[in-house]
């Protein structure tokens, strides 16, 4: 039986100012939904930050609870689940105007929840979370495109951040040449061990000439950071090449051409996590789970409990994080 109350982190608003604590609340707070789940970890997102500092594009009403992510154990349960069941779930509305996993117990339709595969734990799950699942959705979008890696070689924009530097690792576990670009070239040695064959500067990446094609370089890319990063990706990818995008940290506006993709056949991806049909999220998940990704993924992941978020809530706010967050909601 679950408990009665339950700890989560909250995020409050008065007067225009946001302030987050964790707090005590009772069990029936919880939105209405068929499936409660005791959330053994959660993970840290960009678009949590952004619901934890209020941002009105992603949660329209407060007190809330952030957690787009959550993996943990089903309490109690429609008929489609059983009770002690070990599940996942990312995306959809949670976090966002559903309250998120930054708390002990969740509420959701069973239809949100899938069940956690073998070869991955709750932690390991979470170290992956949106970050991972939205880098094998990458991933698979380019192999279905049919670019392999003997087409050349695979950028990542981004990468030392969570959906980078995942899309790191599982490109090169699949045998793709990846060359890893970074604001951060200090941690250039961790993109290496997670398998870039090249580390270059951010903005080596950028092409000043204005020309609406430049040397082709790329047979695909994973851009996690959108503007004028993306831009330059696409003009210097080669013919019938593949562009993912998923991010928008630099910009949110894309100013390029059609001729990369009249002349050369270029495909740009958008990448969308949250709405994804469940057949998606199992061959995803199923592929994650497949990836001996062991002391890789431990080294770019850090863990803390709830109590710990509130500063990494903060850090990255401040453009200053790096790698993958893990919450270890359940403590006790």
């Amino acid at each position: 039986m679950p408990e009665e109350q339950f700890r989560a982190l909250v995020v409050r608003e008065h007067d225009g100012v946001y302030r987050r604590a964790v707090e005590t609340r009772p069990l029936d707070s919880l939105p209405p939904g068929d499936t409660l789940v005791r959330v053994g970890y959660s993970s840290l997102n960009y678009k949590d930050m952004l619901s934890a500092t209020g941002h009105p594009g992603i949660t329209r009403a407060y007190p809330h609870t952030p957690g787009i992510d959550a993996a943990g154990v089903v309490d109690s349960a429609s008929d489609d689940l059983r009770v002690g069941d070990e599940v996942i779930v990312t995306g959809y509305d949670l976090g966002m105007n559903t309250s998120g996993g930054f708390a002990e117990y969740i509420r959701v339709s069973a239809e949100w929840l899938v069940p956690l595969p073998e070869g991955l734990t709750l932690a390991s799950a979470m170290s992956c979370g949106t970050a991972g699942f939205t880098a094998c959705l990458s991933l698979l979008g380019i192999e279905d495109a049919g670019v392999r890696p003997e087409d050349g070689p695979v950028l990542v924009t981004g990468a030392t951040g969570g959906v980078g530097s995942l899309a790191v690792m599982l490109l090169a576990d699949a045998g793709y040449d990846v060359t890893a670009a970074t604001g951060r070239p200090d941690n250039a040695g961790k993109l290496l061990r997670l398998g870039a064959r090249e580390v270059i500067a951010r903005d080596d990446v950028l092409r000043p000439s204005g020309r609406p094609l430049v040397k082709g370089v790329w047979a695909a890319v994973v851009d996690t950071v959108g503007g004028e990063y993306l831009d330059s990706a696409i003009r210097a990818t080669l013919a019938n090449g593949v562009v993912t995008c998923c991010g928008m940290v630099a910009s949110p506006r894309l100013n390029t051409s059609v001729l990369p993709f009249i002349l050369r056949g270029v495909r740009l991806l958008g990448i969308d996590s949250a709405e994804r049909s469940r057949d998606e999220r199992l061959r995803a998940w199923g592929r994650l789970a497949t990836v001996d990704a062991g002391e890789r993924l431990e080294e770019i992941t850090t863990e803390c409990g709830l109590d710990g978020l509130d500063e990494h809530i903060e850090r990255m706010r401040l453009g200053e994080g790096v790698g993958r967050v893990r919450v270890a909601v359940d403590s006790r």
